[in-house]
């Protein structure tokens, strides 16, 4: 998990093991402020606990560590507990996901 992230991103071996097809290129700018053109790949269902959800997935080269950014999380509605550095399903609703429609 990377609270700084914003989409999931998976690395090359990944995208290979699940044969997941391009859909789209976009321009991501990395944590060292380089700028690099990444491969999207059609949706990637994420599980954890009991909640899943289908997001797109930005490729990142070689064996990079997979982030799970904050679109995704909130789409699981899930959270980070800083104290114990693991990811939680939020208290507030915790035997299904709430999404927010407003």
């Amino acid at each position: 998990m990377d609270s700084g992230a914003y989409r999931l991103a998976i690395h090359e071996t990944i995208r290979s093991q699940l044969d997941l097809p391009k859909v789209d290129e976009q321009l991501a700018e990395m944590a060292d402020a380089t700028r690099v053109h990444l491969d999207v790949v059609e949706p990637v269902e994420v599980r954890f606990a009991n909640r899943r959800a289908n997001v797109d997935a930005m490729v990142l080269p070689g064996d990079s560590e997979v982030l799970l950014g904050a679109i995704p999380m909130e789409d699981l509605d899930v959270l980070i507990d800083p104290k114990r550095q693991q990811l939680i399903v939020n208290p507030e609703s915790p035997e299904i996901a709430r999404k927010s429609l407003k």
